[in-house]
């Protein structure tokens, strides 16, 4: 059998047959209550001092074997009260004159000196229970326990105190006696607040409350069988029954294993109001009348009395109504806070706390619900300008801290009536209304971009960040998400023509969105569908007149929209990162074809290169070495013979990093060659810091000679700027004899354009059998063209 007082902790539950103790106790407690009013009076003596003694000995017992030591003076309190009621019976039977049915004496009042402490005693340990198991600030039990309070008061003053007043004046003793059911009142009051609590009922508290009501009820009868009202035997019967009753309940109690969490804190479990409850509150209501008319109230004193205890009933009722309503009403707003702030939290960007796309599309279709009047609907949809290049370079904390200050600065520009609104990331978007025809938005989205200007103080310093802007107006009804996309469209038109700019939407922006998402979707799989394909472009060596390489270039034949135009498509891929499957790709492809021409070419032949183009996209993933080694060794080219091409735009956003892989590539044997040299920001800083061997000059420049001197000069500089730096130079987009002899003259190393071949399938290319591909003679030096005398004006 499980030991009764096992050390179980305070989130431990007892086993059911650790109760059966309390159980047997309680049952064998009845039976000699029941042989007690029913047996022979030879046993009543024997009886009473069993169940009593039992008691005390059950409550010492389980107090000394309370697993929580910090918990023994509540339950030793109860053995004291126990042993303090035992011996007032006691004196009451051995002291001649201590029975209040004897003429009044000292004597009378010796039980007294016990009992007072007994009933101290157990206020103590049911005021200990209460600091522990307190009801809910709004909970009603407070008031329903002094309802049951008053009402037994009310009681206790029609059948025992009243009428002593209503003759002569009653003896000390007499009226000590009938004051005792006052002080039973108050254990009643505190009982009830534990039951009525919103903490979890236990046995044990069940248990106590009967003994209260036994103490109660039998000190009840005891007045009155001492007042003269009853003399017969069966009201001494039933204070006896009364006082056993409560000894072995209280015994049943404390041997009860949930007696331990009557001192423990317990959740709060909201509970209905029951019917029993409910009738309860009725009787009470209804008990001063009842009560005022089957016992007549005699004397002032009286009648006042029963006034002020009615008056105390009425108003408790009365407050707990209010309360009652009160709590509906507070648990009313609760409930609206509480949905206030869940729609908030879903509306609105828990950074910035500014209104979310949601709330943004809500606004702009009650807008567009509403009477025009003459006015129009407008989205300015604000992007930063290279916003990953702060997180990357100081943190993400760094990047909150940003756009917390950015939604700050965007408030203090725009109206009351306008909405600020964060959608994405780092993308802000601005809702207002303003006349038909009016350039209220353009004239705003020129302020915010000067606005950008200053700084932004932040923890790490000032930061200066540009916005690109997009604008769309609708004076119609508005689709709410359409307004938003055309704004958004509008906005990445901005960054495409330059950044810190801001574009206004037309339709021809919508077609070109239409059209790029219709690229995508066709994009997406043609790798895997074999739509893509590699062209090779011949390289030459000016000097020579020899073939030095190729370009290998990507090219997309799409079944429906046939052949698409690299200036379409790869964009697209960049942004996608669809470029990082295709590029490997393209590597794997280019490499293996170069090595199968190489394997076929005389060994005399002079060395071939295949350059490739890596995007910004590739540099930046982590990968782009190990495709670059994969095929090496897969195609077995020596790396010497592969030529990486990247712009000087793959630097801008992440340098370090950029570096710190081209430095990689660089240390596997590979050439790497700075595309579009002269198209970007920092062109000389960013030349000697590359580990690149070659600079081409990109087409734009070339197009030129001959005709601009402008070009002329640039390309002039740059080759000479190469050449002092040890660099080789390389001209693309050659497509006449006059740019060729140009390029040559000046000493630049070699060319490619259409001057020698157009980019070819590798089954159309024949240049790589040959040694000199099908150009002009190549002239000696001095009998090259003097770029002064073809008319061309070069720096000097």
């Amino acid at each position: 059998m499980q030991r009764l007082w096992s050390p179980l902790g305070p989130a431990s539950r007892p086993g059911s047959r650790s109760a059966m103790p309390a159980w047997g106790f309680a049952a064998a407690g009845g039976t000699a209550v029941t042989l007690y009013g029913a047996g022979p009076s030879v046993l009543a003596l024997p009886l009473f001092l069993l169940i009593a003694v039992s008691s005390i000995a059950a409550a010492a017992v389980a107090a000394y074997r309370h697993p929580d030591r910090s918990m023994w003076r509540p339950w030793w309190a109860v053995v004291v009260a126990l042993t303090c009621f035992f011996g007032a019976s006691i004196v009451r039977l051995t002291v001649p004159g201590a029975d209040p049915m004897d003429p009044p004496s000292l004597a009378s009042f010796a039980p007294d000196v016990l009992v007072v402490p007994g009933y101290l005693a157990m206020a103590y340990t049911l005021w200990s229970m209460l600091g522990t198991r307190r009801a809910a600030d709004d909970d009603p039990a407070r008031a329903d326990a002094l309802l049951v309070g008053l009402g037994a008061a009310f009681a206790t003053w029609v059948f025992l105190i009243g009428p002593r007043f209503a003759g002569h004046p009653p003896s000390p003793a007499v009226l000590g006696v009938a004051l005792f059911p006052m002080a039973d009142v108050v254990l009643l009051v505190m009982v009830s607040r534990l039951l009525l609590a919103d903490g979890v009922r236990k046995a044990s508290l069940w248990l106590l409350g009967i003994a209260t009501s036994g103490i109660f009820v039998g000190d009840l009868f005891y007045s009155i069988q001492v007042d003269g009202l009853s003399s017969s035997g069966d009201s001494l019967m039933v204070v006896d029954l009364a006082f056993l009753i409560a000894y072995v309940a209280v015994g049943a109690a404390v041997l009860h294993p949930t007696m331990r969490t009557l001192t423990e804190p317990q959740r709060v479990v909201v509970r209905r109001l029951g019917p029993f409850r409910v009738a309860v509150i009725a009787a009470l209501l209804l008990a001063p009348t009842a009560l005022a008319t089957l016992a007549p109230a005699a004397g002032v004193w009286n009648n006042l009395i029963r006034l002020t205890i009615s008056t105390l009933l009425t108003v408790t009722i009365i407050v707990r109504i209010v309360s009652s309503n009160n709590r509906r009403s507070r648990a009313e707003q609760v409930a609206r806070r509480a949905e206030h702030a869940e729609r908030h939290r879903a509306t609105h960007d828990a950074l910035t706390d500014l209104p979310n796309r949601e709330l943004l599309a809500e606004t702009i279709t009650r807008w567009s619900a509403e009477p025009a009047d003459g006015h129009e609907i407008s989205l300015l949809c604000l992007d930063l300008d290279r916003f990953k290049t702060v997180n990357d370079t100081w943190g993400h904390h760094v990047g909150d801290e940003l756009l917390r200050a950015v939604a700050a600065r965007l408030a203090g520009t725009v109206r009351g009536t306008d909405m600020l609104a964060r959608i994405g990331g780092d993308e802000f978007v601005i809702a207002l209304r303003s006349p038909v025809r009016d350039d209220f938005a353009e004239a705003l989205a020129r302020r915010l971009i000067a606005g950008f200007a200053d700084p932004f103080p932040l923890s790490v310093g000032n930061i200066v960040i540009s916005p690109s802007v997009g604008v769309a107006r609708s004076a119609g009804d508005t689709v709410a998400l359409e307004l938003i996309r055309d704004a958004d469209t509008a906005m990445y038109q901005a960054k495409d023509s330059g950044r810190n700019r801001y574009a206004s939407f037309d339709a021809s922006l919508r077609e070109k969105a239409q059209t790029r998402a219709g690229l995508e979707q066709a994009l997406r799989g043609a790798l895997e569908r074999g739509e893509l394909e590699v062209h090779y472009q011949p390289i030459v060596d000016l000097p020579t007149g020899e073939l030095a390489g190729f370009e290998a270039l990507m090219r997309w034949h799409h079944p429906d929209l046939g052949s698409v135009s690299p200036v379409d498509f790869i964009p697209i891929a960049e942004d996608t990162g669809l470029i990082l499957d295709s590029g490997a790709w393209l590597l794997g492809e280019a490499a293996g074809q170069l090595a199968r021409w190489i394997a076929l070419r005389p060994a005399s032949a002079p060395p071939l290169h295949i350059s490739v183009n890596v995007s910004v996209r590739q540099l930046r993933d982590g990968a782009i070495v190990d495709v670059v080694r994969g095929a090496l060794r897969q195609s077995g080219l020596p790396a010497s013979a592969l030529w990486l091409e990247v712009t000087e735009s793959c630097m801008m956003d992440d340098p370090e990093s950029s570096l710190a892989t081209l430095h990689e590539l660089h240390a596997l044997g590979v050439t790497l060659c700075i595309d579009d040299f002269g198209t970007g920001y920092s062109s000389l800083s960013y030349l000697r810091r590359f580990p690149a061997t070659i600079v081409k000059i990109d087409r734009a420049f070339v197009s030129g000679i001959g005709q601009n001197s402008a070009d002329e000069a640039i390309v002039k500089t740059v080759i000479a700027m190469a050449h002092a730096l040890d660099r080789q130079v390389v001209a693309e987009g050659i497509e006449t004899e006059l740019q060729g002899g140009w390029l040559r003259a000046l000493g630049c190393n070699l060319g490619q354009g259409w001057l020698f071949g157009r980019p070819l399938p590798a089954t159309a290319q024949r240049a790589w059998n040959e040694y000199a591909l099908n150009t002009p003679a190549v002239p000696d030096r001095a009998a090259a063209p003097d770029p002064v005398a073809a008319g061309s004006t070069v720096l000097p």
